[in-house]
Formats: structure tokens, sequence, C-alpha cells
């Protein structure tokens, strides 16, 4: 794997073509709420230079319930008696199914990352818990490195023994909590306050200072995502 800090955003704040010129990595976020049609994919795929690097979030259908307020950008009608049969890491056919497909795209993307964000309610119950296990003990993970951020009432020990036990990378906010486990660092920086918040230069100098050794994706989520993920880059240059 890559050393080295590798700097992008969640989403394209601007045109494609044009981030592309700037950015070696993006993280895509339709892949969440809608997966795109493989020939979509495979076109992203060849527009994008040789080593431009794509990360992915997962299907929704695998982390989220129907629930979910995100299941509004879902664009497929799902049957009513169906429904129950979505998100959570169930051992469903359909959660399996929304496996295959996002992995299939991956596959046409050329995606190595995968990120599995799951909700807040998504809670450390003992059913989640062991869907959780079952979810990521079955599926054919291929040669992904997969990276799970967890949100809620988690406990750090739980999460750093799941991740030890399932071969996942913890996904954090490294502003919140530092990673517990995983080949590399994936983070995600939504901001230090909220999503509005503009990261200082102070900021930045002690995310380049704190983790600036082994392999590490530094993915903006943030509204000032551009300004703040090519501050950062500049910074990595001095």
């Amino acid at each position: 794997m890559e050393k080295g800090i590798k700097v992008g955003c969640c989403g394209f704040p601007v045109s494609r073509t044009k981030y592309y010129q700037t950015f070696p990595v993006v993280e895509l976020q339709q892949t969440f709420y809608q997966l795109p049609m493989l020939k979509t994919a495979e076109r992203w795929r060849q527009e994008s230079p040789e080593r431009f690097e794509f990360t992915m979030k997962v299907s929704q259908l695998i982390t989220h319930e129907t629930t979910s307020p995100t299941y509004r950008r879902y664009k497929i009608p799902i049957p009513e008696e169906k429904k129950k049969n979505y998100g959570s890491f169930k051992p469903t056919a359909e959660v399996l199914e929304a496996w295959e497909k996002t992995k299939e795209v991956a596959q046409a993307l050329e995606a190595r990352v995968l990120v599995f964000q799951c909700p807040p309610s998504f809670a450390p119950t003992a059913e989640n818990k062991e869907n959780f296990r079952q979810f990521f003990s079955c599926i054919e993970r291929e040669n992904f490195l997969i990276v799970w951020e967890p949100r809620g009432d988690w406990n750090p020990a739980e999460i750093k023994e799941l991740c030890m036990k399932l071969n996942l990378v913890h996904g954090v906010d490294p502003f919140k909590n530092g990673p517990l486990y995983g080949k590399a660092r994936y983070f995600r920086l939504h901001g230090k306050t909220s999503y509005s918040y503009c990261f200082t230069k102070e900021d930045l100098h002690w995310l380049k200072k704190k983790w600036a050794m082994g392999t590490v994706y530094c993915m903006f989520n943030n509204v000032a995502m551009l300004e703040d993920s090519q501050r950062f880059m500049a910074l990595l240059k001095d």
C-alpha cells in the first residue's frame, strides 16, 4: 500500500474535470444514496487520470434502515413488505444483493477503499453486533480495504475489538477521536464544531504533525472542503 497523505474531498465541490486537475483522490457520495449504472461508473473511471483514486461510500441499503431520511434521495420504489429487510447489516437477501451491486460499481471504478458509515441509530445492541459480525465474516470482500465509521454510543474497546477481528479500518474524524485500528488511517474531516467550520492554519499544522506517517487518507467533508483541502495540500509541500 502506497504510503503518504492523500488529500481529497467527500464529493465533488467543483466539476469533475477541474477536480481531477487538483486532487489525487475523491470519496464518492452518490454511491451511498443511489448506486450509479455500471456504464456510468466505467465512464467516470475512463475520464479520470490514470493514477487518480476513487474511494466510495457503500450503499445505504446495507447500513441504514429505510426509515432514515437519507432514503428521500433513493429513486427506486421499495415495496412496503420489503422495507424491513434493508439496513443494519441484516442477514437478508436484499442486503447481500446490495453488497454485490456495490462491489460491481467499486470494481468498475477500480476503487479499493469502501466506506461503511453507520447512522447514530445503529447502536451496539446484541442483535446489531451479531448481524455486523456475520456480514463481514460471510461477504467476499476481494481486495477491498474496508473502512468502518461508527457513530453513536459505541465503546472504544468494542470498536477496536471488532476492527481487529473483522480486519476493518476504523474511520474517524481525528479532531474528535483517534483511530483505534487499521493498516491505514482514513479520516473524514467534518469540521471541529459543525459542517460550517473552517479549519485554521493551526488545525492543519496539527493534522500534518500528528498523522504524517504511514498511509493516511484525509477526506474533507465540511462546507469549506475545497478551500481547506487545498490549503492542507499546500502545507504538505512545505
